[in-house]
C-alpha cells in the first residue's frame, strides 16, 4: 500500500510539475505577445526579449547576437548583466564559439559547465572580468529557417540551466526571431519609402529649376539690351522692360519657395515623416496660372502657346493647393518638349454634369504617344521615352489625383498630339467643409 501511495505521489507531483510548466509556458507566449510586438525598432524588440528571457528564467546575464553576412561575424547586439554591456557592438566570426557552432548548427544547447567546454571564449570573460558557468544558447531564425543570430542565457540565479529553462526559451527566442525580422522589414520597407520619396522630390526640383535658369537668362539679356540702348531708349522700351524684369522676378521668387518647400519635404523625409495633404479651399484656375507664369518664359522660347480656358468659371473646391501645383507642372512640362515650333498646350476646364467634380483637360499639339508608352502609363512599368526619363512624372501626378480621390485618363494619337482629363471633386471624401 505505501509503494502504491508513493508512486500514486509521485506520478502526481509530475503532473503537477508539467502543468505548472505549461502555464509557465503560456505565461511567457502571452508576455511576449503583448511586449514584443509593441515595439517596431529591432533594438527595442532585442532588449524586450533579452530582458524578458533573464526575467523568467532567473537568469544573472544574457546578450543577444545578430548575424552581419558581409562581415559573417556575429556581433553583440545587446547584453545584460553585471560588466556584459562591455561587449555590446563586439563582434566576432560566425563560425567560432559556442555562440558560432549554435548559429552554423540551428540547434540549441545547454551548456552545463561552460568552464570544460572548448567552444567556450574564456578570452571574453577574462575581458570583462565575469566568469560564465552555465549556459543555453539558442538559434534565432527567420521564417525560411535561416538563422540570423542567437540568444545566450547565462549563470541561472538557482540551481543550474535545465530542459524546461530551454522550452521557456524556445518559445521567447521563436516569437522574438520572428518579431525582429519583422522589424528589419518594416525598417526596409521605410527606407524604400523614404528612396520613393526622394526620387519624386529630386524630380520636381530639378523640373523647377528650368524656368529658374531660362528667367534668368532672359533677365539677363532683357537688361542688357537696355543697358546697350542707353539713352537713346524710349519710355515704352522702358516700361515693357520693367514688366518683363518684374514678371521674371516674381516667377523665380515662387519658384524659390516652391523648390524651398520640397526641400523641406526631403529633411521630414529622412526623419521619417511624410506629409499629409494639406486640403483647403482652394481655385484651380489661381493654380494653373502660377503653373504658366513658371513655364510660359520656357514655352515662349521654344515657340509654343500656352493658352488657359475655361478655369476661371471654375468653383473654388478643397484640395491641396501645392501637389496640384506639382500635378499641373509635371503634365506641362512633360509636353513642352513634344510639340514642335508654332504648336500649342491647352488647359481648359468645366463642371462635371452632376456639379460634384470639376473636369480639366490638358491638351497638347504634340507628336503623340505610341500605344506600348500610353498604355504603361500611370503603372508600376512606366516607361519614358526622353532620354535619360524615369517616368516620375507622371508617377507623381497619379499620386496627386489618387491622393484627392479623383480621376485620370489619357487620350494620345501620334502625329496629333495628347490629352490627358482628369476630375477632381470639389470636395474630397470623407472631409468636412469648414
Amino acid at each position: 500500500m505505501d509503494v502504491l501511495t508513493n508512486r500514486r505521489r509521485t506520478n502526481r507531483r509530475g503532473e503537477d510539475r508539467r502543468f505548472l510548466q505549461r502555464n509557465r509556458e503560456l505565461e511567457v507566449a502571452r508576455h511576449m505577445s503583448l511586449a514584443l510586438f509593441q515595439h517596431i525598432k529591432v533594438d527595442e524588440l532585442v532588449e524586450k526579449a533579452l530582458t524578458t528571457a533573464l526575467e523568467v528564467i532567473g537568469a544573472e546575464a544574457g546578450s543577444v547576437l545578430l548575424a552581419d553576412p558581409q562581415s559573417k561575424a556575429l556581433v553583440f547586439r545587446h547584453a545584460i548583466g553585471e560588466k556584459a554591456k562591455l561587449l555590446q557592438g563586439t563582434s566576432f566570426p560566425w563560425d567560432q564559439g559556442l555562440a558560432g557552432s549554435v548559429f552554423k548548427s540551428g540547434e540549441p544547447e545547454i551548456i552545463r559547465d561552460a568552464r570544460q567546454d572548448s567552444r567556450h571564449f574564456v578570452e571574453i570573460d577574462h575581458t570583462i572580468g565575469y566568469e560564465t558557468r552555465d549556459m543555453i544558447v539558442l538559434p534565432l531564425k527567420r521564417w525560411e529557417g535561416e538563422p540570423i543570430g542567437v540568444l545566450e542565457v547565462i549563470n541561472k540565479r538557482e540551481g543550474r540551466l535545465d530542459q524546461d529553462d530551454l522550452s521557456i526559451l524556445t518559445i521567447i527566442s521563436a516569437m522574438a526571431a520572428v518579431a525582429i525580422e519583422q522589424a528589419r522589414l518594416f525598417e526596409e520597407a521605410k527606407l524604400a519609402e523614404v528612396v520613393h520619396r526622394l526620387g519624386d522630390i529630386g524630380h520636381d526640383v530639378k523640373n523647377l529649376l528650368t524656368p529658374v535658369k531660362m528667367g534668368s537668362g532672359l533677365l539677363l539679356n532683357t537688361l542688357g539690351d537696355l543697358f546697350s540702348a542707353w539713352p537713346g531708349i524710349s519710355a515704352d522700351q522702358v516700361e515693357e522692360s520693367h514688366r518683363v524684369c518684374k514678371e521674371v522676378i516674381e516667377m523665380m521668387t515662387d519658384t524659390g519657395r516652391r523648390i524651398e518647400d520640397r526641400m523641406r519635404e526631403i529633411a521630414d523625409c529622412v526623419k521619417g515623416l511624410s506629409s499629409p495633404p494639406q486640403f483647403e479651399p482652394c481655385r484651380v484656375g489661381d493654380v494653373v496660372e502660377s503653373v504658366r507664369k513658371g513655364l510660359g518664359f520656357v514655352a515662349e522660347q521654344k515657340g509654343i502657346t500656352l493658352r488657359l480656358e475655361g478655369l476661371d468659371a471654375l468653383p473654388t473646391i478643397v484640395a491641396d493647393e501645392r501637389r496640384l501645383y506639382n500635378l499641373f507642372f509635371n503634365l506641362i512640362n512633360n509636353a513642352i518638349p513634344e510639340v514642335k515650333r508654332g504648336g500649342s498646350i491647352t488647359v481648359s476646364g468645366r463642371m462635371a454634369p452632376t456639379n460634384e467634380a470639376i473636369l480639366i483637360a490638358v491638351a497638347d499639339t504634340g507628336k503623340g504617344m505610341p500605344p506600348e508608352i500610353r498604355e504603361s502609363l500611370f503603372t508600376a512599368r512606366t516607361i519614358s521615352r526622353k532620354a535619360g526619363g524615369t517616368g516620375l512624372g507622371t508617377k507623381i501626378v497619379k499620386d496627386v489625383v489618387d491622393a484627392h480621390g479623383g480621376q485620370i485618363s489619357v487620350e494620345s494619337v501620334q502625329g496629333k498630339g495628347t490629352t490627358f482629363r482628369i476630375a477632381l471633386p470639389c470636395q474630397p471624401a470623407g472631409l468636412a467643409m469648414t
